[in-house]
């Protein structure tokens, strides 16, 4: 009973701290806002600047299984390429260092039981007052919420010794065979518990006990390591090659480099004694865990960036590209990565990139209409022609309808998250947009549907008609690549500028357009045939307006 006891303290000042670490990340995501979504944008810069990033979000963050499942989802969508993705995954190993600093230099080096209440309770007064710093006052509780859960971590280790306890003594005395061994349970404890931030926390509490010694902690460091690639390989069940592959590098990334540890053990330990001072027992050890967690994350990407290229030459030829040339996955389905709890943010970004596409889908279905206008003016088969027009403008329309759907309940999910001021406005922007696109698609098929009628009625618009309706819709095709162009990013003044004048170049030829059409219905001609004309020139406006609509939204973005 007495063990079963020390199990449920420490079991519950894991949890605490790592509940703190959250409410901490979250509080510091909040108080960063667009600006750590911006630093997602250096992704796809150069190696360099990718690891840079990783390791900066992953700090913010405090999970590098967070951002390698959303790295997997990413390459999976298309967001970055295998290549973009392999230098962000290095950085990340690096920024999840900070995790054993901040238990090695806060949690056993001061009186921590001093500063857990005094804090949590700052905090909360902080984040409960009205004004714009309350974020600092949840990463504040959130630190509180972690010296909190140390030192009960700490209260609950004194009555355990390596004599009271034989098993991990016996480990101990095997020689080299004792770190292979640690590898291994620092691997299923990661494994288990989804997380190497409570591995290493517990490792480091347990060796600041006098629990295992210096060797056994970093080969359980080794295999924390290890374990939480587990996370990236769950993600990447059920995607394309690139996702797969993208898993594959973070496997092989981090096995890889604990074998080369595991070969230069001795030495890896021995540097990590010359850079930090001190015996590495009591308060000592701490800092040489963290420092050893530091160097061997940081000595791997130094080896391994200069070879991004062939590491991802080398999983394209272990996992063959079996997706080919497929079409549209049916139905359509965004899954939200529940794997990243803490990070509404990075599925934001993974949403827009769909948002993207629903775009392209729309800007496709218009230049089918296009295509086909000339055509219904010349000879040959005008009823095969639209009867294939509608057929795929359905077939796209119907698949819009459950983009919307899906993105509509993927941005719900994000709302119910902590979502600071400025995502939760930008999702319900992309909302809008959504929204507009949506109805975009279903003028298009409209679109469709009446030039079908026209030519199954044989109410065929004549020539002077359709050499005026052709700019007409070449305008509308200028707005809308405009817009797609600036999906993702905000309008200036002089694009705003831009947008009003196409808006309202389409408004005139609207007009033009239908007096057109009324002068030849007052002229005596078939008046079914001008009013399937107008109404064709109604619904392509309604594009354009559309068009104006979202560029009105990206402009609230800046």
């Amino acid at each position: 009973m007495v063990y079963l006891g020390i199990v449920f303290r420490i079991i519950g000042g894991l949890c605490l701290f790592l509940y703190g670490m959250k409410v901490m990340s979250d509080g510091i995501q909040q108080a960063a806002g667009d600006r750590m979504q911006k630093a997602l944008n250096f992704m796809t810069k150069n190696r360099f600047i990718g690891a840079l990033t990783g390791m900066v979000v992953t700090a913010l963050v405090q999970s590098s299984s967070a951002v390698s499942v959303m790295l997997v989802s990413f390459v999976n969508a298309g967001i970055l390429t295998l290549t973009q993705a392999i230098g962000v995954i290095m950085g990340a190993n690096i920024g999840t260092t900070t995790t054993a600093w901040i238990v090695s230099l806060v949690g056993f080096s001061i009186d921590i039981s001093a500063l857990a209440l005094p804090a949590i309770g700052l905090g909360f007064l902080m984040r409960s007052a009205k004004w714009k710093h309350k974020n600092f006052g949840e990463a504040l509780l959130g630190f509180g919420f972690i010296f909190l859960g140390l030192n009960f971590l700490t209260d609950a280790l004194p009555t355990v010794s390596p004599e009271s306890m034989e098993f991990i003594r016996k480990i101990s005395n095997l020689g080299f065979l004792s770190v292979i061994f640690g590898v291994f349970i620092g691997t299923m404890l990661t494994l288990l518990m989804h997380s190497s931030a409570a591995t290493i926390t517990l490792v480091i509490t347990l060796a600041f006990g006098g629990v295992i010694n210096f060797e056994i902690a970093a080969a359980l460091i080794l295999g924390a390591n290890i374990g939480t690639t587990i996370d990236a390989i769950l993600a990447a069940i059920g995607t394309k090659t690139a996702a797969k592959r993208t898993a594959m590098v973070h496997v092989f990334f981090n096995v890889a480099g604990s074998i080369v540890a595991l070969i230069f053990f001795r030495p890896l330990l021995a540097l990590v004694d010359f850079l930090v001072p001190g015996s590495p027992i009591g308060v000592g050890i701490t800092t040489h865990l963290a420092m050893f967690h530091t160097v061997f994350n940081l000595l791997c990407t130094l080896v391994f960036l200069p070879f991004v290229t062939q590491l991802a030459a080398l999983v394209s030829f272990l996992i063959k590209d079996k997706d080919g040339k497929q079409g549209r996955p049916r139905p359509y389905r965004l899954e939200y990565q529940r794997a990243t709890p803490s990070t509404p943010e990075l599925n934001i970004i993974r949403a827009e990139k769909e948002i993207q596409d629903m775009a392209g889908l729309a800007s496709s279905m218009f230049a089918q209409v296009s295509h086909v206008l000339p055509g219904l003016r010349g000879e040959g088969n005008k009823m095969e022609i639209v009867d294939a027009l509608v057929d795929d403008l359905k077939d796209s329309e119907e698949y819009a309808d459950e983009m919307r759907e899906e993105l509509t309940r993927f941005f719900i999910e994000c709302t119910r998250q902590r979502l600071g001021r400025q995502s939760e406005a930008k999702v319900y922007r992309l909302l809008r947009i959504i929204s507009d696109l949506e109805d975009m698609t279903d003028d298009c098929y409209s679109v469709g549907l009446l030039l079908n009628r026209s030519v199954r009625k044989d109410h065929i618009f004549k020539n002077k008609e359709m050499e005026a309706l052709v700019p007409y819709v070449s305008k509308v095709e200028d707005f809308l690549r405009f817009v797609e162009e600036h999906l993702g990013a905000s309008i200036s003044g002089e694009q705003a500028l831009f947008a009003e004048k196409l808006e309202n170049d389409i408004d005139k030829s609207r007009n033009k357009l239908r007096k057109l059409g009324r002068k030849r219905i007052e002229a005596g001609v078939d008046v079914k045939t001008e009013l399937l004309f107008i109404d064709v020139v109604r619904r392509i406006e309604k594009v354009g307006d559309y068009c104006y609509n979202i560029a009105e939204t990206l402009i609230e973005k800046g």
